[in-house]
C-alpha cells in the first residue's frame, strides 16, 4: 500500500485527527510496533492542541521520530535535540516555511472538500521520510 494510501486510511476512513493519523502511518510505514493505545498519547495534538498551535502532522511525526531515536530517554539520547529540530526544519521546508503552528498552515492546507488537513499530514510524513533517508 503506498504512503498516500496508509494516511488516507487512517486520517479519511477511520476519521483520526492530524497528530493520530500520521502516527498511525509511521507506525504502519516503519514497523514501529505501537499498539492504539500508544497512539492515544498523541491525540490531544491534533488541530494544533486544539488551539490551533503547533501542528499536530508535525507533532505525530516528532512522536515517530522519538520513537525511532531516543534511547532510552531523551537526555542519555546524544544529539536528540538537534535531531528534534532537523525534523521540524524540514516540515518547514516541506510545508513552504509558512510556519509550524496549525493557524498559520490552515488557511493554506486545510480544504472542505471533505479531506480536511490530509495534505498537511502528507507533507509531515513525507519530511519525516526524507529525514530518515538523509540522517
Amino acid at each position: 500500500m503506498d504512503k498516500y494510501a496508509i494516511i488516507y486510511k487512517y486520517f479519511i476512513e477511520t476519521d483520526h485527527n492530524c497528530a493520530e493519523s500520521t502516527l498511525l502511518a509511521a507506525n504502519e510505514i516503519y514497523g514501529l510496533g505501537l499498539s492504539d493505545e500508544d497512539v492515544k498519547l498523541v491525540s490531544g495534538f491534533g488541530a494544533g492542541m486544539g488551539c490551533e498551535g503547533v501542528c499536530g502532522a508535525l507533532c505525530g511525526a516528532m512522536a515517530a521520530l522519538s520513537k525511532m531515536k531516543v534511547e532510552g530517554r531523551a537526555h542519555a539520547t546524544p544529539g536528540f535535540g538537534p535531531l528534534c529540530a532537523g525534523l521540524v526544519k524540514k516540515f518547514e521546508e516541506a510545508t513552504g516555511n509558512v510556519g509550524v503552528n496549525c493557524a498559520q498552515l490552515k488557511p493554506i492546507y486545510r480544504k472542505d472538500d471533505g479531506l480536511r488537513c490530509i495534505k498537511t499530514v502528507e507533507l509531515a510524513i513525507q519530511a519525516l521520510d526524507e529525514y530518515l533517508q538523509e540522517i
